[in-house]
């Protein structure tokens, strides 16, 4: 609670903080957030631009908001115009049903946060093929930010035990693991991960390459944190507690879990959000280039490659959006990173 307290008193960390937990419910609770399956398409609304939403109509005597349908044309380039067609009004209902899903596998639900029940709403759009851009955003973010998280989690606990055994041990271990960091770390890290993750085979299942990206940002990232545990571990080892903990026959293993590596946490803390924009972005690349997460499934880098030609950024802006989403919560975790840094400094002034 007292980490929360010093958090909240930085309101830029503290938002950051807000839109992150606002971020993964969201993701947690993707089904119910988002009116329509990530796969859900109609080729009726092909490149549909963001739905307007009005909130009150004097003339058809509405007072809530609601949505007009939507009608296209065909220019002489055989694109699609669209415009509202006001003889169609549907009222936006909150809980309304749609499509069935089940919560966490358990429980079989049909209600959603907003919808119609007739027509179609798109906030933020749709792509080429009819799917609702906001639901694949929200659907991706089960990727693009779990990716993250476990990614990050992963490196961190390989660096936490390699680095607290060189630091530890010190000798062959010592030069050993810290020449092994320094090679991993003179390779571009994106060219590795590029040269990785080509080395496997291109049909994987859509789980394959979600494990496969965790694996491959995890082997990527632990060696500079390593780095810095090791030094950290060098300075622990001399202390009174643990030549206290040798005398009573503690055995070097349990030394080093127990005494050395938790006084590195504070450390480790920041470094595992600090360390979560640099795997949010990795994923996001290479589902970019068509290495990752592969359609109909949805990530935030995969949805960004309808946008990497200028013609579709200039006639369809609303694709950018989950660009939008990665910038904020790359921005978001690096704020509520530094914040953390200033917190757990014991070298900090406190005013």
């Amino acid at each position: 609670m007292s980490l929360l307290k010093e958090i909240a008193k930085n309101k830029l960390s503290l938002i950051a903080l807000i839109v992150l937990v606002v971020l993964y419910l969201a993701i947690i609770f993707a089904p119910f957030f988002a009116p329509y399956a990530y796969d859900e398409d109609d080729v009726l609304y092909t490149n549909a631009p963001p739905t307007k939403v009005h909130l009150f109509s004097l003339e058809n005597k509405i007072y809530q908001p609601f949505i007009y349908g939507q009608k296209f044309t065909v220019d002489k380039y055989y694109r699609r115009i669209y415009e509202e067609d006001k003889t169609k009004v549907y009222p936006i209902r909150f809980f309304v049903k749609g499509f069935k899903y089940k919560l966490f596998g358990l429980w079989g639900l049909d209600r959603h946060l907003f919808g119609v029940e007739q027509g179609k709403i798109y906030l933020l759009g749709a792509d080429l093929k009819g799917r609702d851009i906001l639901s694949r955003i929200i659907y991706g973010g089960r990727i693009s930010l779990s990716i993250g998280l476990i990614g990050a989690a992963i490196s961190l606990c390989i660096g936490l035990i390699v680095g607290g055994m060189a630091g530890y041990f010190g000798g062959k271990i010592d030069n050993i693991t810290m020449r092994l960091c320094e090679m991993m770390m003179m390779v571009p890290s994106f060219y590795l991960m590029l040269a990785l993750r080509a080395s496997f085979p291109p049909n994987l299942s859509s789980t394959q390459v979600y494990l496969l990206i965790v694996v491959i940002l995890s082997f990527i990232g632990w060696a500079s944190t390593a780095r810095i545990i090791r030094g950290m571990a060098i300075s622990l080892r001399e202390n009174e507690f643990v030549y206290a903990a040798k005398s009573i026959g503690l055995s070097n293993f349990k030394i080093i879990i127990r005494h050395v590596l938790p006084h590195t946490f504070s450390y480790a803390i920041v470094a595992v959000v600090l360390s979560i924009p640099a795997y949010i972005l990795g994923e996001a690349a290479l589902s970019l280039l068509g290495l990752g997460i592969q359609e109909p499934e949805a990530s935030w880098g995969n949805l960004l490659s309808s946008a990497m030609g200028i013609v579709n950024i200039r006639l369809y802006p609303w694709i950018l959006s989950p660009g939008v989403f990665i910038i904020v919560a790359v921005m978001c975790f690096n704020i509520l990173g530094e914040r953390l840094r200033d917190v757990l400094d014991p070298k900090r002034k406190i005013l």
